[in-house]
């Protein structure tokens, strides 16, 4: 049979992080003024839990996982400001393309993965060509002669209209 401290919290393992929950329960605990050993038994959460977080939460005021380091970036600022002079002046480079481009002349040594996450970051993102008729000059006068002999229709006449793909796409004559 299961006790009540261990429905609350279940023993973790060296590596897991506590969740929220757990760290509110553990604050909660706290300020009953139970001891951290007889909270450490109640909970099931090894005390050094209990000697990191109780501090925090004194000095911050929250028991929320604060942001970390992590690793540095590769890309410096300079670097950024190059990916995109070489973006912007040919954007249709594939990121492998452009890995190579300022691995020799830049002298970056960066991944295409790492160009890639930089240029969404800077909201940069490959989107295929949207396929767009052709319209020359000829075609648009004679969409705008057939738009303005039709502009004073009222709806009923309209109704009257059938409209099909090719007539939307001006590949048709015009004729109603």
């Amino acid at each position: 049979m299961q006790t009540a401290s261990t429905n609350i919290c279940e023993r973790m393992g060296r590596s897991q992080e506590l969740k929220e929950f757990k760290r509110g329960t553990m604050i909660g605990c706290h300020l009953c003024n139970k001891s951290i050993r007889e909270l450490s038994l109640l909970l099931n959460i090894p005390w050094s839990n209990f000697r990191g977080n109780i501090p925090k939460w004194k000095q911050l005021g929250t028991t929320a996982t604060q942001p970390r380091s992590g690793r540095p970036r590769k890309m410096t600022e300079w670097g950024q400001h190059m990916l995109e002079r070489t973006v912007c002046r040919s954007h249709q480079l594939p990121a492998e393309s452009i890995a190579k481009d300022l691995q020799t002349f830049c002298d970056l040594q960066i991944s295409t993965t790492t160009v890639r996450r930089e240029l969404h970051g800077m909201g940069f993102h490959g989107r295929a060509a949207a396929s767009k008729p052709y319209i020359t000059k000829y075609s648009a006068k004679s969409q705008m002669q057939w738009c303005k002999a039709r502009c004073h229709w009222t709806l009923e006449q309209w109704r009257h209209v059938l409209w099909n793909h090719a007539s939307l796409s001006g590949k048709s004559d015009g004729q109603v």
